[in-house]
Protein backbone atom coordinates (compact mmCIF):
# COMPACT_ATOMS: atom_id res chain seq x y z
CA UNK A 1 0.00 0.00 0.00
CA UNK A 2 1.24 3.39 -0.79
CA UNK A 3 0.33 6.44 2.09
CA UNK A 4 2.88 8.81 1.30
CA UNK A 5 4.22 8.72 -2.42
CA UNK A 6 7.53 7.80 -3.18
CA UNK A 7 6.72 9.61 -6.27
CA UNK A 8 5.75 12.85 -4.23
CA UNK A 9 10.15 12.26 -3.67
CA UNK A 10 11.88 13.10 -6.31
CA UNK A 11 15.88 13.18 -6.16
CA UNK A 12 17.49 16.33 -6.69
CA UNK A 13 18.34 17.52 -9.86
CA UNK A 14 21.49 15.25 -11.35
CA UNK A 15 23.91 15.89 -14.16
CA UNK A 16 22.90 16.01 -17.99
CA UNK A 17 24.00 13.49 -20.22
CA UNK A 18 24.04 14.43 -23.37
CA UNK A 19 27.71 14.20 -24.11
CA UNK A 20 27.32 10.99 -23.86
CA UNK A 21 24.53 10.11 -25.98
CA UNK A 22 26.57 9.18 -29.24
CA UNK A 23 28.47 6.51 -26.74
CA UNK A 24 25.81 4.29 -25.90
CA UNK A 25 25.36 0.97 -27.11
CA UNK A 26 21.30 0.60 -27.51
CA UNK A 27 20.74 -2.88 -26.12
CA UNK A 28 18.48 -5.32 -28.35
CA UNK A 29 14.61 -5.93 -26.98
CA UNK A 30 14.43 -8.68 -25.46
CA UNK A 31 12.90 -10.42 -21.96
CA UNK A 32 14.32 -12.93 -19.54
CA UNK A 33 13.49 -16.35 -20.21
CA UNK A 34 12.80 -17.94 -17.11
CA UNK A 35 10.55 -20.81 -16.03
CA UNK A 36 6.86 -20.26 -16.31
CA UNK A 37 5.40 -19.55 -12.82
CA UNK A 38 1.57 -19.35 -11.22
CA UNK A 39 0.40 -16.41 -13.27
CA UNK A 40 -0.56 -13.37 -10.77
CA UNK A 41 -4.03 -12.21 -11.17
CA UNK A 42 -4.30 -8.43 -13.31
CA UNK A 43 -6.89 -6.86 -14.87
CA UNK A 44 -6.49 -4.04 -17.52
CA UNK A 45 -2.79 -3.34 -17.13
CA UNK A 46 -1.76 -2.10 -20.95
CA UNK A 47 -1.65 1.48 -19.79
CA UNK A 48 1.72 2.42 -17.69
CA UNK A 49 2.12 5.24 -15.39
CA UNK A 50 4.20 7.92 -16.23
CA UNK A 51 6.06 10.65 -13.98
CA UNK A 52 8.75 12.50 -15.03
CA UNK A 53 11.95 12.21 -12.77
CA UNK A 54 15.52 13.18 -13.63
CA UNK A 55 16.67 9.59 -15.38
CA UNK A 56 13.87 9.74 -18.19
CA UNK A 57 14.50 13.21 -18.58
CA UNK A 58 17.96 12.41 -19.88
CA UNK A 59 18.62 12.89 -23.43
CA UNK A 60 20.79 9.53 -23.37
CA UNK A 61 17.61 7.39 -21.91
CA UNK A 62 15.26 9.21 -24.69
CA UNK A 63 17.32 8.65 -27.51
CA UNK A 64 17.90 4.94 -26.17
CA UNK A 65 14.33 3.94 -25.76
CA UNK A 66 13.62 5.75 -29.30
CA UNK A 67 15.85 4.11 -31.22
CA UNK A 68 15.14 0.95 -29.25
CA UNK A 69 11.94 1.15 -30.40
CA UNK A 70 12.23 1.67 -34.06
CA UNK A 71 14.52 -0.89 -34.12
CA UNK A 72 13.05 -3.68 -32.19
CA UNK A 73 9.08 -2.77 -31.56
CA UNK A 74 7.81 -3.05 -35.93
CA UNK A 75 7.71 -5.68 -38.25
CA UNK A 76 9.16 -8.82 -38.29
CA UNK A 77 11.31 -7.96 -34.77
CA UNK A 78 7.64 -7.18 -32.94
CA UNK A 79 6.66 -10.57 -33.87
CA UNK A 80 10.11 -12.55 -32.70
CA UNK A 81 9.99 -10.79 -29.53
CA UNK A 82 6.15 -11.72 -29.13
CA UNK A 83 6.83 -15.37 -29.53
CA UNK A 84 10.28 -15.61 -27.96
CA UNK A 85 8.56 -13.47 -24.79
CA UNK A 86 7.44 -15.52 -21.77
CA UNK A 87 3.43 -16.18 -20.97
CA UNK A 88 3.83 -14.46 -17.93
CA UNK A 89 5.17 -11.52 -19.05
CA UNK A 90 2.76 -11.30 -21.32
CA UNK A 91 -0.15 -12.03 -19.31
CA UNK A 92 1.10 -9.27 -16.74
CA UNK A 93 1.43 -6.41 -19.69
CA UNK A 94 4.91 -5.94 -20.92
CA UNK A 95 5.18 -4.95 -23.96
CA UNK A 96 7.94 -4.36 -26.52
CA UNK A 97 8.11 -0.49 -25.68
CA UNK A 98 8.33 -1.65 -21.79
CA UNK A 99 11.40 -3.54 -22.30
CA UNK A 100 13.20 -0.81 -24.29
CA UNK A 101 12.58 1.61 -21.26
CA UNK A 102 13.42 -1.23 -18.82
CA UNK A 103 16.86 -1.79 -20.59
CA UNK A 104 17.64 2.03 -21.44
CA UNK A 105 17.17 2.15 -17.87
CA UNK A 106 20.12 0.29 -17.05
CA UNK A 107 22.01 1.64 -19.51
CA UNK A 108 21.63 4.89 -17.86
CA UNK A 109 22.16 4.11 -14.54
CA UNK A 110 25.76 2.72 -16.26
CA UNK A 111 26.40 5.94 -17.20
CA UNK A 112 25.69 7.62 -13.67
CA UNK A 113 27.60 5.19 -11.94
CA UNK A 114 30.72 5.48 -14.25
CA UNK A 115 30.53 9.24 -13.66
CA UNK A 116 30.02 9.41 -9.90
CA UNK A 117 26.72 10.46 -9.64
CA UNK A 118 23.98 9.51 -7.35
CA UNK A 119 21.48 7.02 -9.13
CA UNK A 120 18.38 8.83 -10.50
CA UNK A 121 14.61 7.95 -10.51
CA UNK A 122 12.93 6.62 -13.38
CA UNK A 123 9.37 7.79 -14.27
CA UNK A 124 8.95 8.91 -10.48
CA UNK A 125 10.99 5.51 -8.70
CA UNK A 126 14.32 4.26 -8.35
CA UNK A 127 15.47 1.48 -10.78
CA UNK A 128 14.92 -1.98 -9.33
CA UNK A 129 16.10 -5.20 -10.76
CA UNK A 130 12.70 -7.61 -12.46
CA UNK A 131 12.41 -10.59 -11.08
CA UNK A 132 9.67 -12.39 -13.61
CA UNK A 133 6.76 -10.42 -13.88
CA UNK A 134 7.66 -8.37 -11.03
CA UNK A 135 8.74 -5.33 -11.04
CA UNK A 136 9.00 -4.32 -7.55
CA UNK A 137 10.13 -7.86 -6.07
CA UNK A 138 10.68 -7.00 -2.58
CA UNK A 139 7.57 -5.18 -1.92
CA UNK A 140 5.52 -7.16 -3.84
CA UNK A 141 6.82 -10.12 -1.84
CA UNK A 142 6.67 -7.93 1.38
CA UNK A 143 2.46 -7.20 0.16
CA UNK A 144 1.03 -10.71 -0.38
CA UNK A 145 2.94 -11.47 2.93
CA UNK A 146 0.95 -9.32 5.07
CA UNK A 147 -2.32 -9.63 3.04
CA UNK A 148 -1.46 -13.51 4.41
CA UNK A 149 -0.62 -12.12 7.98
CA UNK A 150 -3.81 -10.41 7.40
CA UNK A 151 -6.06 -13.60 6.54
CA UNK A 152 -4.32 -15.29 8.80
CA UNK A 153 -5.31 -13.46 11.76
CA UNK A 154 -8.76 -12.93 10.28
CA UNK A 155 -9.35 -16.60 9.80
CA UNK A 156 -8.19 -17.46 13.77
CA UNK A 157 -10.48 -14.26 14.76
CA UNK A 158 -13.54 -15.94 13.40
CA UNK A 159 -12.74 -19.06 14.76
CA UNK A 160 -12.47 -17.42 18.00
CA UNK A 161 -14.87 -15.23 18.17
CA UNK A 162 -18.80 -16.32 18.48
CA UNK A 163 -20.72 -13.93 15.96
CA UNK A 164 -23.16 -12.77 18.44
CA UNK A 165 -20.14 -10.29 19.93
CA UNK A 166 -21.32 -6.84 19.01
CA UNK A 167 -17.78 -5.78 17.20
CA UNK A 168 -17.67 -9.20 15.15
CA UNK A 169 -19.62 -8.14 11.47
CA UNK A 170 -17.39 -4.38 11.74
CA UNK A 171 -13.89 -6.31 12.21
CA UNK A 172 -15.02 -8.81 9.47
CA UNK A 173 -15.68 -6.09 7.34
CA UNK A 174 -12.35 -3.73 8.06
CA UNK A 175 -10.34 -7.18 7.50
CA UNK A 176 -11.94 -7.45 4.13
CA UNK A 177 -10.96 -3.68 3.34
CA UNK A 178 -7.50 -4.59 4.74
CA UNK A 179 -7.35 -7.65 2.24
CA UNK A 180 -8.68 -6.05 -0.70
CA UNK A 181 -5.80 -3.13 -0.07
CA UNK A 182 -3.41 -5.74 0.17
CA UNK A 183 -4.20 -7.38 -3.23
CA UNK A 184 -3.56 -4.29 -5.16
CA UNK A 185 -0.48 -3.15 -3.37
CA UNK A 186 0.53 -6.51 -4.20
CA UNK A 187 -0.72 -6.08 -7.90
CA UNK A 188 0.91 -2.36 -7.92
CA UNK A 189 4.11 -3.48 -6.75
CA UNK A 190 4.21 -6.28 -9.54
CA UNK A 191 3.15 -4.25 -12.32
CA UNK A 192 2.89 -0.15 -12.17
CA UNK A 193 0.27 0.84 -14.35
CA UNK A 194 -2.31 4.10 -14.61
CA UNK A 195 -5.19 1.35 -13.24
CA UNK A 196 -3.19 -0.66 -10.77
CA UNK A 197 -1.12 2.74 -9.29
CA UNK A 198 -4.96 4.08 -8.82
CA UNK A 199 -6.33 1.21 -7.50
CA UNK A 200 -2.93 0.58 -4.87
CA UNK A 201 -3.40 4.40 -3.49
CA UNK A 202 -7.65 4.25 -3.39
CA UNK A 203 -7.48 0.98 -1.51
CA UNK A 204 -4.81 2.39 1.23
CA UNK A 205 -6.89 5.42 1.80
CA UNK A 206 -10.54 3.29 2.09
CA UNK A 207 -8.25 1.22 4.79
CA UNK A 208 -7.62 4.19 6.97
CA UNK A 209 -10.74 5.91 6.79
CA UNK A 210 -12.60 2.60 8.01
CA UNK A 211 -10.40 2.41 10.59
CA UNK A 212 -11.71 5.66 11.94
CA UNK A 213 -15.29 3.87 11.58
CA UNK A 214 -14.07 0.86 13.42
CA UNK A 215 -12.88 3.34 16.35
CA UNK A 216 -15.94 5.31 16.10
CA UNK A 217 -17.69 2.32 16.43
CA UNK A 218 -15.74 0.85 18.78
CA UNK A 219 -15.71 4.22 21.24
CA UNK A 220 -19.42 5.76 20.39
CA UNK A 221 -21.20 3.51 18.32
CA UNK A 222 -21.77 0.75 20.65
CA UNK A 223 -23.89 3.12 23.12
CA UNK A 224 -24.77 5.59 20.14
CA UNK A 225 -25.50 3.59 16.83
CA UNK A 226 -26.76 6.84 15.62
CA UNK A 227 -23.46 8.80 15.70
CA UNK A 228 -21.52 5.72 14.26
CA UNK A 229 -23.89 5.65 11.26
CA UNK A 230 -23.63 9.25 10.69
CA UNK A 231 -19.64 9.10 10.83
CA UNK A 232 -20.04 6.01 8.64
CA UNK A 233 -22.04 8.48 5.99
CA UNK A 234 -19.75 11.10 6.23
CA UNK A 235 -16.46 9.25 5.58
CA UNK A 236 -17.76 7.70 2.42
CA UNK A 237 -18.93 11.09 1.37
CA UNK A 238 -14.94 12.01 2.35
CA UNK A 239 -13.35 8.93 0.14
CA UNK A 240 -15.85 9.68 -2.77
CA UNK A 241 -14.55 13.99 -2.81
CA UNK A 242 -10.69 12.31 -2.59
CA UNK A 243 -11.38 9.55 -5.34
CA UNK A 244 -13.30 11.14 -7.28
CA UNK A 245 -10.78 14.50 -7.34
CA UNK A 246 -7.53 12.78 -8.25
CA UNK A 247 -9.41 10.43 -11.05
CA UNK A 248 -10.79 13.52 -12.40
CA UNK A 249 -9.49 16.68 -11.36
CA UNK A 250 -5.43 15.93 -10.91
CA UNK A 251 -3.98 13.21 -9.43
CA UNK A 252 -1.77 14.99 -6.98
CA UNK A 253 0.65 13.20 -5.23
CA UNK A 254 1.59 16.19 -2.18
CA UNK A 255 -2.41 16.47 -1.43
CA UNK A 256 -2.91 12.47 -1.70
CA UNK A 257 0.21 12.18 1.02
CA UNK A 258 -1.24 15.06 3.11
CA UNK A 259 -4.74 13.96 2.85
CA UNK A 260 -3.72 10.59 4.06
CA UNK A 261 -1.30 11.60 6.83
CA UNK A 262 -4.20 13.84 8.33
CA UNK A 263 -6.70 10.95 7.87
CA UNK A 264 -4.06 8.61 9.72
CA UNK A 265 -3.50 11.59 12.56
CA UNK A 266 -6.86 11.46 13.77
CA UNK A 267 -6.84 7.90 13.88
CA UNK A 268 -4.12 7.87 15.94
CA UNK A 269 -5.01 10.14 18.51
CA UNK A 270 -8.84 9.04 18.52
CA UNK A 271 -7.26 5.32 19.10
CA UNK A 272 -4.37 6.82 22.07
CA UNK A 273 -7.29 8.80 23.28
CA UNK A 274 -9.69 5.37 24.25
CA UNK A 275 -6.95 3.69 25.38
CA UNK A 276 -5.41 6.44 28.09
CA UNK A 277 -9.26 6.50 29.34
CA UNK A 278 -9.25 2.33 29.39
CA UNK A 279 -5.75 1.84 31.18
CA UNK A 280 -7.50 1.08 34.48
CA UNK A 281 -9.88 -1.12 33.25
CA UNK A 282 -9.13 -2.72 30.28
CA UNK A 283 -5.57 -4.72 31.01
CA UNK A 284 -4.92 -5.73 27.12
CA UNK A 285 -4.99 -1.49 26.37
CA UNK A 286 -1.53 -1.64 25.53
CA UNK A 287 -1.67 -3.77 22.50
CA UNK A 288 -4.09 -1.13 20.61
CA UNK A 289 -2.10 1.66 21.68
CA UNK A 290 1.19 -0.23 20.52
CA UNK A 291 -0.41 -0.63 17.36
CA UNK A 292 -1.11 2.32 16.09
CA UNK A 293 1.86 4.16 17.63
CA UNK A 294 4.16 1.29 15.54
CA UNK A 295 2.05 1.84 12.61
CA UNK A 296 2.87 5.45 12.12
CA UNK A 297 6.17 5.22 13.36
CA UNK A 298 6.89 2.66 11.24
CA UNK A 299 5.22 4.64 8.12
CA UNK A 300 8.42 6.94 8.33
CA UNK A 301 10.34 5.17 7.04
CA UNK A 302 9.52 5.91 3.90
CA UNK A 303 10.89 9.29 4.35
CA UNK A 304 14.10 7.55 4.03
CA UNK A 305 13.55 7.19 -0.12
CA UNK A 306 17.23 5.60 -0.47
CA UNK A 307 18.15 4.27 -3.60
CA UNK A 308 17.27 -0.14 -3.46
CA UNK A 309 20.19 -2.41 -2.35
CA UNK A 310 21.03 -4.68 -4.32
CA UNK A 311 18.42 -2.90 -6.85
CA UNK A 312 15.58 -4.66 -4.63
CA UNK A 313 14.99 -3.38 -1.39
CA UNK A 314 14.38 0.12 -0.88
CA UNK A 315 12.68 1.88 2.00
CA UNK A 316 8.91 1.36 0.68
CA UNK A 317 9.61 -2.43 1.12
CA UNK A 318 11.59 -2.10 4.43
CA UNK A 319 8.04 -0.68 5.78
CA UNK A 320 5.86 -2.90 4.19
CA UNK A 321 7.97 -6.07 5.86
CA UNK A 322 8.42 -4.27 8.92
CA UNK A 323 4.36 -4.42 9.37
CA UNK A 324 4.24 -7.73 8.98
CA UNK A 325 4.21 -8.65 12.64
CA UNK A 326 2.08 -5.43 13.50
CA UNK A 327 -1.22 -7.70 12.24
CA UNK A 328 -0.95 -10.39 14.70
CA UNK A 329 -0.75 -7.57 17.75
CA UNK A 330 -3.72 -6.29 16.31
CA UNK A 331 -5.88 -9.01 15.90
CA UNK A 332 -4.80 -10.45 19.68
CA UNK A 333 -5.58 -6.97 20.46
CA UNK A 334 -9.44 -7.82 18.82
CA UNK A 335 -9.59 -11.21 19.48
CA UNK A 336 -9.47 -9.55 23.53
CA UNK A 337 -11.74 -6.65 22.99
CA UNK A 338 -14.40 -8.79 21.06
CA UNK A 339 -14.47 -11.22 23.87
CA UNK A 340 -14.53 -8.77 26.07
CA UNK A 341 -17.57 -6.99 25.05
CA UNK A 342 -19.43 -10.62 24.50
CA UNK A 343 -18.92 -11.10 28.15
CA UNK A 344 -20.27 -7.79 29.43
CA UNK A 345 -23.37 -7.88 27.28
CA UNK A 346 -24.19 -11.48 28.58
CA UNK A 347 -23.86 -10.18 32.24
CA UNK A 348 -25.19 -6.66 31.05
CA UNK A 349 -22.48 -4.56 32.63
CA UNK A 350 -22.22 -0.67 30.51
CA UNK A 351 -19.80 -1.14 27.75
CA UNK A 352 -16.42 1.41 28.53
Amino acid sequence: MSLPSRRAFESPAGPRLTNMASTVTLPRCTSVRLPAVATVVLLLMSVTTVQASQGDKEPVYRDCVKQCVRTNCTGARLRGFQSAQPQYMALTGWTCRDDCRYQCMWTTVGLYQAEGYRVPQFHGKWPFARFLCFEEPASALASLLNGLACLLMLLRYRGTVPRQSPMYHTINAFSLVSLNAWFWSTVFHTRDTYLTEKMDYFCATAVILYSIYLCCVRTLGLRRPGVSSMVGVLLILAFTSHVSYLTFVSFDYGYNMAANATIGMVNLLWWLCWCWQNRRTLPYWWKCGLVVLLLHGLALLELLDFPPMLWVLDAHAVWHLSTIPVHFLFYSFLIDDSLYLLNTEKMGVKVE
